[in-house]
């Protein structure tokens, strides 16, 4: 297949979240044999990164792209017009060169905002479209302010984002999680035509490690801090085991955002004492590194649909090196981790999620480590990127296939 691979996220290097995942699909559809057309937002020395994978080039260059780019959430508004023009120029200027019958076979979108051009694109170029839905991205701002929840808005986006599949009436959908996939077949979408992917990890890097000698505990979460990561929960959580542990140390692995600025400001404004480390951001294949050396790995999410919905990829990496973890109860970790010793869900609450912290710190090493390498294998063996990849590409060929049909 000529694949249309289509992303608004800089593809290389990959800074967590869904960009780490677009790296190994890529991989795996030129692995097979298909021809690899990447259209994402200029990132640096992409001419060598593109050779070195093996795929061709359409560099979105009219704006600066990125999770940390200023005005964000205006750009990613107006990202899909444009990243449709330009796949739309792309196919033009091809059958200028080439002939009238150059066209592409598949066109596979990550993530929503992608998934609108991808959408449109069926329709002008009528090519089929396979989506990537890597989370409910509207639904996690059911916990942003109330001044902007009230204002009706939020759930109409969420029906929009739900409803894109049946609206383009694309030919497939991968989702991150079981709970994202029934929300889509409940808007009418066939369910035959969805695939629950989850959500992986890259083993090689992710691995349990040495833990160094002595040391206070270090309790760790990374991420890209944005509004949904840090709320209520956390804040309480983390005041809870520093008045009871105060020698624990809370590491936060990633760019240091708005909302991770505030959240550290609120506690030590109550704690001066209260040991936070604030690392700022770091490249994807070195955050395993700022893992391995901790006691404890924290999800404290605030309940919401697009939570709900997540595969949540810190969960699945703590995992990876061995780390137990504590969770809010949410939806699809709870399915899939269902018995697992490694990871323990609190209420939706501070004070019950840092009892579980607390629990957890009091467990004697070994005891911890032996649950941690257990949980390290399990999702070793069903969630590394090679698997989830080979998964996906199965179903965008199948999907290929049945449209042909």
């Amino acid at each position: 297949m000529r694949v249309a691979f289509l992303t608004h996220e800089p593809f290389y290097p990959p800074s967590g979240g869904g960009s780490a995942e677009a790296v190994y699909l890529v991989e795996e559809f030129v692995r097979r044999g298909h021809e690899v057309h990447l259209f994402c937002p200029e990132f640096a020395d992409s001419s060598s990164v593109a050779a070195r994978f093996g795929i061709t080039l359409h560099p979105f260059t009219r704006w600066a792209m990125g999770r940390y780019t200023a005005r964000r959430n205006l750009k990613y508004l107006l990202y899909p017009s444009a990243l449709a023009a330009l796949v739309r120029r792309t196919v033009c200027a091809a059958q200028r060169q080439y002939g009238a019958d150059w066209r592409f076979d598949m066109l596979v979108a990550q993530h929503t905002i992608s998934a609108v051009a991808a959408g449109r694109l069926r329709r002008r170029l009528g090519v089929p479209v396979v989506l990537n839905y890597l989370d409910f991205l509207t639904g996690f701002m059911e916990t942003w302010p109330a001044v902007f929840t009230r204002s009706g808005l939020v759930p109409a986006l969420n029906r929009f984002e739900l409803n894109l599949p049946r609206r383009y009436d694309v030919e497939g959908v991968m989702t991150v999680s079981q709970p994202l996939a029934d929300r889509l077949a409940a808007t009418g979408y066939p369910r035959e035509r969805l695939r629950a992917i989850q959500y992986g990890y890259d083993a090689t890097l992710f691995s349990p490690g040495e833990k160094p000698p002595g040391g206070p505990p270090v309790v760790v979460m990374h991420g890209s801090f944005d509004q949904h990561h840090l709320g209520r929960i956390a804040r309480e959580a983390v005041m809870q085991v520093v008045r009871r542990r105060p020698e624990v140390v809370f590491r936060f692995v990633g760019q240091v955002t708005e909302g991770l600025q505030r959240f550290a400001t609120d506690v030590r404004t109550v704690l001066p004492q209260a040991q936070l480390e604030l690392t700022g951001f770091v490249p994807y294949a070195e955050v395993a590194r700022q893992l391995q050396g901790a006691s404890v790995g924290i999800v404290p999410y605030e309940e919401s649909r697009g939570t709900h919905c997540a595969f949540v990829a810190k969960a699945v990496e703590y995992l990876g090196c061995g780390l137990p973890v504590v969770s809010t109860p949410l939806e699809n970790l709870q399915a899939y981790f269902r018995g697992e010793p490694a990871l323990r869900f609190s209420g939706f609450d501070g004070e019950s999620f840092g009892a579980a912290i607390l629990e957890w710190l009091a467990c004697p090493t070994e005891e911890r480590a032996r649950a941690g390498r257990q949980a390290s294998q399990r999702v070793a063996a069903e969630l590394d990127w090679r698997i989830i990849a080979r998964n996906a590409v199965d179903f965008v060929e199948s999907r290929r296939r049945e449209s042909r049909g």
